[in-house]
Order: structure tokens, then C-alpha cells, then sequence
């Protein structure tokens, strides 16, 4: 899946002379966590976020202890510093240069970024134009509705999906498991040593398209101690 697919197109916007409390009315008016800042053409100057906003005099959240030699040697970033906490316009509080997507990047790509650099949201690119903004509410709301119910999916077909995943995840047991299906109901037979391993097959069947109910047959055999289990533990 790509980012084109999820993404917000005609996302809310701002101008870099837009006033903060214009900018904070934006975010609590259209529930989202950050607005791209652009310019005349569209083009991507910088993004306001929520956490831009946590620190305000307005709320006494922006005292940081700023050492004399700090000010002293780098007053240039102190001053910086007291223009983001102080600032009244979408150009002052911004975060300028932020991290962005395509439309043709994969949601993988777009979700391990998010995750990487704490992002709830990254604007996504064309040719240096804004085309959208993909936020984890976005990507919730696509897993929300995949896991409201299983997609009809023949007996065969389920099984074929199970084998196929547990043959390519490099994990997995490549013997000693049985997988059968009927009425889209999954049995799991067989011996597995490793309760981790018996508790990510049993994930793989889950998620497997069509798949109403999992059936843990399993063994599991201790290996230090050689005894047996039966089902789940």
C-alpha cells in the first residue's frame, strides 16, 4: 500500500503570515495535529504541530533554564529559541524544512518514519507542491476497517496464505506443523519447541484472509525439560 492511498488530499493549510491563534482555532476546529505552512505556489515552507505549541508564555510552559555562558557564547540560538515560544505568526512557531513523503512511497516507509521521529504527521510531496498529508490518524482508520471483519476467502485459499507466510518468514518451522482448514476454520496441528514461535504461527493463521476462527492443536515440547503441552499455555 502507498501513502496516495491514505493520505489526506486538500489538507487544511496556513500561510506564513498567519496569526498562531488563527492556527491553534484551525487544529481544534479540524481535529488534526499539524497544518502545512505554504507559500503563494503551493510550495511546502515549513509544518505547525501541535507539540510547536507546548511551550507558550501564554501558559507558563516556556521557562528553560538558559545558562549565562550559553547566552553568552550562542546567543544566537537562545534567541531563536525565544522566537518559536514567543512567536505570533505560522513562520515564528514552525518547524521549518520538515520531514516529508510522495504519494508513491510505501506506507511501510511513511509509518516507520512516523514511529523513528515521533511524527503524527508528514506532508506529502509532488514536484515541491503539497498534494496531501498522511497522519497515524489516517493509517488507524485504514486498520480499523481491515480488522472489522474477515474478507470471504475459500478453504483453499486461506491454507495456501498460511503456508506461503510461514514459508517466508525466516523464523518460522518449516516442518512438524499441519495447517488444515474447513469452513474457514483453522486447525494447527503438530509438535513446536518454541512457545514464541507457537504463538506467532498461530498470529500468521489470524491474519490470513477469510480466517474466522484459529484452533490451537499444537504441541508444544519443552526442550529443557522434555515434557509436553497441548494447546495454548
Amino acid at each position: 500500500m502507498r501513502v496516495a492511498e491514505l493520505m489526506t488530499k486538500d489538507p487544511v493549510t496556513v500561510q506564513a503570515e498567519t496569526t498562531l491563534a488563527e492556527v491553534a482555532g484551525l487544529m481544534e476546529k479540524h481535529h488534526i495535529n499539524g497544518l502545512p505552512v505554504i507559500d503563494g505556489a503551493n510550495r511546502l515552507i515549513g509544518i505547525v504541530t501541535q507539540g510547536d505549541l507546548l511551550r507558550r508564555p501564554e501558559l507558563g510552559t516556556d521557562r528553560q533554564p538558559v545558562s549565562r555562558l550559553t547566552a553568552f557564547f550562542l546567543p544566537s540560538r537562545v534567541a531563536d529559541d525565544y522566537v518559536h515560544t514567543h512567536g505570533r505568526h505560522a513562520s515564528e512557531v514552525m518547524t521549518a524544512d520538515p520531514v516529508c513523503m510522495f504519494p508513491e512511497t510505501e506506507l511501510a516507509e511513511a509509518a516507520s518514519v512516523m514511529t523513528a521521529k515521533h511524527l503524527r504527521c508528514l506532508p506529502v510531496l509532488r514536484d515541491l507542491a503539497l498534494v496531501g498529508v498522511i497522519s497515524r490518524s489516517d493509517i488507524l482508520r485504514a486498520l480499523a476497517t481491515r480488522l472489522i471483519g474477515p474478507v470471504p476467502a475459500s478453504d483453499a485459499a486461506i491454507r495456501a496464505e498460511i503456508l506461503q507466510t510461514l514459508a517466508r518468514e525466516k523464523w518460522a518451522p518449516r516442518t512438524g506443523i499441519s495447517v488444515n482448514v474447513k469452513d474457514s476454520i483453522v486447525n494447527l496441528e503438530g509438535a513446536i519447541f518454541n512457545d514464541s514461535e507457537r504463538r506467532a504461527v498461530i498470529v500468521i493463521a489470524e491474519n490470513a484472509q477469510g480466517v474466522k476462527q484459529v484452533n490451537d492443536n499444537m504441541i508444544y515440547v519443552d526442550p529443557g525439560s522434555g515434557m509436553a503441552f497441548s494447546g495454548t499455555m
